[in-house]
């Protein structure tokens, strides 16, 4: 072996020593951090099951009954995560803020012996009573909301399963743990039924898709829009609607379910659980068919003291019958002025809504709607079925200016920037976003004139699917997801060979002259759009994530006049779930203005954008949630 080899030998076997210890000393970090986080788990599942507090119910003698019927507030929550990003968990801390404000305005949780005890002894209730409920019994929600319970002295039930009580799913709570809450007194027992699945199945291009559980639905989901059922509210049907069952069989079913849901919680636990949620209700009675109605009411009044067969709304008094109790179910995007604004036209009742941080809301003047300040966003909340407006303070003498801010509201609804607006703007200029679109608009006396309209994904240049190429993936997905929980190879390969022959099938396109798709948006699809506007003389030109409307729009040099920002509910949305939301939130993140003089840096005329130490303060707390966000997910 000459020098040379021998030198190059040393330089890699150093370069492979530097490389395992950089390597080894990245397996430490990893490691010391995965013990962090395990071990801040363990703790709080000790402290969620061995805590010293108990529940301190309220004074049922300091309550005297009165001429009003005050009734109760009934919220349900789908289920509570640390961060809250997805679409059906809430965050601990949202979910905090929540119920610490309406401990705040007097809310006090009360029982399943108090609700039975309002309807059948006709004894009264706090005159801000709350009936708080936790579906799906996930062990994440006992985890995250425990604390909050003992914190505000609250208790809440967790309803369950019954299939997945006993199934081996270490995503739900089990027997044992159900009973240490029950011990923990923060805690009652309900149930959502024994299973969940929906029947009678259509996409949304009426195509039947029959049966499917809740792994198949969540596949399934953005292919799907009202045309199902659950599991128990009808009779099963064919894709004509014509009953694939008889009377007899259909009686059997739902009554499986029931006796199945009676003899799972009575071996487990000793007992069937005190409420019931009639999962999907809204129907007027116990099912769509009367026949089928029948049988639920029958088996409900057998097994529950009580039962809530509506949603959407909170508020429930005696005159509705205790087996047909209404609850509103909070999404995880409501602001804390939302749910507010929700309950205090429910019960008709006078509610404080939350301002944020009150010395920074001097610089807004709030017209219409609830308005909250946090952070560096601004949001401004609607009255149910109506408008939120509020102008920013001296601004009346800006005519020309440039203004950026991120539009975080749902894409189904209005945001709006009024510009050189009188005060009742019935002379302005107006950009929105409304219902996925971009639209412009000016007026004169009262009197509107569109100046520019577009579909937003027109805009940011994505591809405009047709109705042909959407129903194309639909049925191709539909055969994937069946194929993927096929039962036998064979019915796994014959899903398999229907969505390939789908996939080879052609679907014409807009360019080929089909139909664009253009469906109805669901009320909970989220937004998130940049938009700076540049307005100068009778130009005014937009950006939205950084794309430029193709030519500046001509607009009307009416001097000056004030920057007014809007949110306006929309009422021809759908939803898959909470059917009656009829209030609306826009969402203005770092909303800025500055001059538009045409020098290189113009000056800040007004920003919620934090400064200093508080910047540094908001940011770190940011990079803390994203790093913790990461670990529980990759951990």
């Amino acid at each position: 072996m000459n020098h040379k080899e021998t030198r190059d030998i040393r330089v890699l076997a150093l370069g492979d020593d530097r490389f395992s210890k950089r390597k080894n000393l990245r397996k430490r970090l990893r490691v010391m951090a995965e013990i962090a986080v395990v071990a801040l788990l363990l703790f709080i599942l000790y402290d969620l099951f061995y805590s010293l507090d108990t529940y301190k119910p309220y004074n049922h003698d300091e309550v005297a009954a009165g001429d009003t019927d005050t009734g109760f507030v009934a919220l349900s929550y789908f289920g509570v995560d640390h961060i809250g990003d997805t679409s059906t968990l809430i965050g601990q801390k949202q979910l905090y803020k929540q119920l610490q404000e309406l401990k705040k305005q007097g809310f006090v949780t009360i029982t399943q012996q108090d609700i039975k005890d309002y309807y059948q002894q006709g004894r009264p209730l706090p005159q801000k009573a709350l009936y708080l409920m936790f579906e799906d019994g996930r062990r994440d929600t006992a985890i995250f909301a425990q604390p909050i319970l003992e914190k505000l002295n609250y208790k809440a039930s967790m309803m369950s399963y019954g299939e997945n009580v006993e199934s081996m799913d270490l995503k739900f709570l089990k027997p044992s743990e159900l009973e240490e809450l029950e011990d923990s007194t923060y805690w009652e027992l309900g149930t959502n039924g024994y299973r969940l699945e929906y029947i009678n199945v259509f996409d949304r291009y009426h195509n039947y898709i029959g049966e499917i559980d809740p792994l198949r639905y969540a596949m399934l989901t953005p292919y799907l829009e009202r045309n199902y059922n659950h599991y128990l509210m009808d009779y099963i049907r064919d894709k004509n609607g014509v009953p694939k069952e008889s009377y007899g069989h259909m009686k059997r079913r739902i009554s499986y379910d029931y006796e199945k849901l009676k003899d799972v919680y009575t071996s487990e636990l000793g007992k069937v659980p005190g409420t019931y949620v009639h999962m999907h209700g809204n129907t007027g009675k116990f099912a769509n068919n009367n026949a089928v109605s029948a049988v639920n009411e029958k088996w409900i009044r057998e097994l529950f003291p009580m039962a809530f067969n509506r949603e959407g709304y909170c508020f429930n008094q005696r005159n509705s019958s205790i087996y047909d109790l209404t609850r509103m179910e909070p999404q995880p995007y409501w602001p804390i002025n939302h749910l507010l604004m929700r309950i205090k036209y429910d019960i008709n009742t006078p509610i404080d809504f939350v301002s944020g941080d009150a010395s920074r809301q001097d610089a807004w003047n709030l017209l219409a709607g609830a308005a909250e300040i946090e952070n560096e966003t601004y949001t401004l909340t609607t009255l149910p079925e109506g408008e939120a407006v509020a102008e920013v303070r001296e601004s009346s003498s800006l005519p020309d200016v440039k203004l950026s801010t991120k539009l975080m509201g749902n894409a189904f609804g209005a945001q709006q920037i009024f510009l050189r607006s009188d005060s009742n703007r019935e002379n302005c200029l107006c950009v929105e976003l409304i219902n996925d679109q971009l639209v412009v608009f000016e007026k004169h006396g009262g009197a509107r004139r569109d100046l520019y309209q577009e579909k937003i994904p027109v805009i940011l240049g994505e591809t405009i699917s047709s109705v042909e190429e959407k129903k194309k993936e639909a049925e191709v997905q539909e055969n994937l997801t069946f194929a993927r929980y096929a039962k036998t190879k064979e019915q796994a390969e014959e899903y398999y060979g229907r969505a390939k022959k789908r996939e080879e099938m052609p679907a014409a396109s807009i360019a080929d002259g089909a139909e664009p798709y253009d469906h109805v948006q669901s009320f909970h699809r989220r937004g998130d759009h940049q938009l700076d506007i540049d307005l100068k003389g009778g130009r005014l030109k937009i950006r939205l994530d950084g794309k430029e409307v193709p030519q500046p729009i001509e607009v009307t040099e009416n001097g000056q006049g004030s920057i007014f920002l809007g949110a306006s509910w929309q009422g021809e949305a759908w939803s898959q779930r909470n059917l009656a939301d009829d209030v609306y939130d826009a969402v203005f993140d770092k909303f800025t203005i500055t001059t538009n003089t045409g020098k290189d840096k113009e000056k800040v005329l007004f920003t919620t954008e934090l400064s200093g130490w508080n910047k540094l303060l908001f940011q770190t707390g940011e990079l803390w949630d994203k790093v913790l966000f990461w670990f529980l997910r990759n951990a």
